[in-house]
């Protein structure tokens, strides 16, 4: 919270920097102009119209990179078009109040070197502040694998083990008689199998991150996968601490990121149990031999096996 704090102040310091270039610019232009309403409006727009481009872009993020070109391009032209018109004004005004030689042709661009190091200021902040504030989101609404962990346990500590089950099988699953049950455990456990559960809530890190800007990414990554939205690369890109995904990191991150968890998934099917009649079919017969083993007569199948 208090780098965003700072940020901010920051930032308003810049725009009043800019401000002040391009007043000084506005001035010299209406200064040249005619001495008529019209003409002086005209003359002051284009250092006007500079201010509000730069102000736009330093607060609407672009999550395309054909839009993000498109701005960047218009903003450069509108750019272009405000510093030839105020630098010959401004060369003119000089002159006219008593500037010769050289610092008549020099002044100028010392206001419009003002305005262009503003200018690139203010779009770096805001780039920053987007970044801050997503990643403040974040550490502000855990995953849900954390709110899990932080929930009471339902089974006190001092419970024994055998109270405590590994694995929930149906009891009509496989019907085993009373008096065989107890000497054959190893049995039906090997029978019965494991039961693998799909993993649930956030995704465990199985990618090493490279630098600070790819565990920034990858923190957002795997948290808008547990929260059900994969982020954008632009999102990506604006945890990295960059203004906009025009590079096209945020995209190549994300791709990386599903390319790890996706060959660290568990094979198809090994998270599915077995219905109760299938588990029936397939689980009695090995109990049942191994019954006929133990107690030298034939196995009774019961349920579904029968």
């Amino acid at each position: 919270m208090s780098d965003v704090r700072h940020l901010t102040r920051l930032r308003w310091g810049v725009r009043a920097v800019l401000t002040l270039g391009v007043a000084a610019s506005v001035c010299a232009n209406v200064l040249h102009a005619q001495p008529n309403p019209i003409s002086q409006t005209i003359a002051a727009w284009p250092p006007v119209a500079l201010l509000l481009t730069v102000e736009l872009i330093s607060r609407v993020p672009v999550h395309r990179r054909a839009l993000a070109a498109v701005r960047l391009l218009a903003t450069a032209a509108i750019a272009g078009i405000a510093a030839w018109v105020s630098y010959h004004h401004m060369v003119a005004v000089a002159a006219r109040y008593g500037e010769t030689g050289a610092s008549a042709y020099l002044l100028p661009l010392s206001v419009d070197g003002l305005i262009v190091v503003g200018s690139v200021c203010l779009v770096e902040l805001g780039g920053r502040l987007a970044a801050t504030a997503v990643q403040a989101t974040a550490a502000a609404d855990p995953p849900p694998s954390n709110r899990a962990a932080a929930m009471p346990d339902d089974h006190p500590a001092d419970q024994p083990p055998a109270a405590q089950p590994a694995h929930a099988v149906p009891a009509h699953a496989v019907t085993v008689p009373a008096a065989a049950a107890p000497a054959l455990p190893s049995a039906i456990a090997s029978a019965m199998g494991a039961v693998h559960l799909p993993a649930s809530g956030e995704a465990a890190p199985v990618y090493q991150p490279t630098s600070d800007e790819d565990a920034a990414m990858y923190q957002l990554w795997r948290h808008g996968v547990a929260a059900g939205r994969e982020p954008t690369g632009a999102d990506l890109a604006r945890a990295a601490g960059r203004p906009n995904d025009a590079s096209g990191a945020g995209r190549r991150a994300a791709r990386r990121y599903r390319d790890a968890h996706a060959h660290a998934a568990p094979p198809a099917g090994a998270g599915t149990p077995q219905p109760p009649e299938a588990a029936a079919e397939t689980a009695v017969p090995p109990v049942a031999a191994a019954q006929a083993r133990h107690n030298g007569h034939p196995p009774t199948l019961t349920g579904g096996a029968r």
